[in-house]
């Protein structure tokens, strides 16, 4: 039941208990009003029939309470924090003063002071795109990206009215610049990642010299690329280029490994060669002093020498012969010792396998026709046919 219907039970939230419903005076709401800020600063309060505040003056305490809460509200709005991925640059009356790291900081505050915070970790990037024209007059399509951040707040903000265009200016004349001076072979192969630096250094360096604070962190530059109507033709030019490297490469592969096998052969063979010169100087050597000596000797007993090199000379010859022929002297008959026959007896003996048995033996000797002739008796009968 609301409390203005009848059997509300006069719960007015207005406190009126008589029959009067209504809200409460407007007036009478502004009159307690002001009757609390003149209490408050010292001031009568005025009669029942007017408003306002009497003619007494505000009290010297609380002006000075209301002063000191005012100026430490204003002190407290020089307080501001900076981000680990800003800087702040603080202005005075408009004019650049200094540039705050991160942290907690406080500066006089507005309208004497300003700051602004910069974040000097965002990374810009932008892409370039355009056909130039080579050293040796050839057209190329030239596609490359340029990262950037801020590296100095201060001079962002105030030394170059738009850094960011100025940057792309600069990246536009320095990559016309370098093209320009490139032959296209270089540019396609293996200048492309030479080209990219230099692009980078000579745009860095504008930056510096223009003072617009932006730090060139990395150009990436595409694979540049020949007009269409020719593409096909550089291809086939690219491709034969890579077959060369390969092929240069798998030469000076093979080369790295004949070459040391070759030296180590030269090598051997030279060591071989200075062995036998020094073994036949050595035997040569040796041999004019044996002939000296014999020389020596001869000259002492011409014929006891000559005999002795005779005797020398039929023992070496006879010694690689295997039949000996020995001269009987007052004999018809000359004596012959078949020595190869009776060697290779000798060593048909030592190849067979162990004698037999007595037994073994006396069958053998008992069977008709066999006989047994010594090598003496064989020699004395061929000796008694001679």
């Amino acid at each position: 039941m609301a409390w203005n219907e009848p059997g509300g039970g006069n719960q007015d939230p207005w406190g009126n208990k008589g029959g009067d419903q209504g809200p409460p005076d407007l007036d009478e709401v502004v009159r307690k009003l002001q009757e609390k800020l003149g209490g408050l600063f010292g001031g009568r309060r005025s009669g029942s029939g007017g408003g306002g505040f009497g003619g007494g003056a505000p009290s010297v305490r609380a002006i000075g309470i209301i002063a000191g809460i005012l100026l430490l509200i204003w002190v407290a709005t020089g307080i501001y924090i900076v981000g680990p991925a800003e800087r702040g640059v603080e202005l005075r009356f408009g004019a650049y003063t200094t540039t705050s790291g991160p942290g907690p900081h406080w500066h006089i505050p507005y309208p004497v002071e300003s700051v602004v915070k910069v974040n000097v970790d965002e990374v810009s990037t932008f892409t370039h795109k355009a056909s130039m024209l080579t050293k040796d007059e050839n057209i190329v399509e030239l596609e490359l990206t340029v990262q950037s951040r801020i590296q100095d707040a201060a001079d962002f903000l105030f030394q170059d009215q738009d850094p960011t265009k100025t940057l792309r200016d600069a990246t536009e004349t320095v990559v016309r610049t370098t093209i320009g001076a490139s032959k296209l072979d270089y540019i396609l192969t293996e200048g492309r990642g030479a080209i990219a630096v230099q692009i980078q250094q000579r745009v860095q360096d504008l930056m510096n010299q223009y003072k617009t604070g932006l730090l060139v962190t990395t150009v990436n530059m595409q694979p540049a690329r020949p007009p269409e109507q020719v593409k096909d033709a550089f291809d086939d030019a690219i491709k034969a280029r890579e077959d060369k490297e390969r092929i240069e490469n798998t030469a000076e592969a093979y080369a790295n490994e004949i070459l040391p096998k070759a030296r180590g052969e030269a090598a051997r063979i030279i060591a071989d060669a200075k062995a036998y010169r020094d073994r036949v100087i050595a035997e040569a050597e040796g041999q004019a002093a044996r002939f000296v000596a014999i020389l020596a000797e001869y000259q002492k007993a011409p014929g006891v020498t000559r005999e002795r090199l005779y005797l020398e000379t039929m023992q070496e010859v006879l010694r690689q012969s295997s039949k000996v022929v020995v001269d009987v002297a007052d004999s018809d008959s000359v004596m012959y010792l078949p020595l190869d026959q009776l060697l290779r007896q000798s060593r048909d003996k030592m190849a067979l396998p162990p004698a037999p048995t007595s037994s073994e033996s006396q069958s053998k000797s008992s069977t008709p026709g066999s006989r047994s002739v010594t090598p003496s008796r064989a020699v004395n009968r061929e000796r008694s046919v001679r």
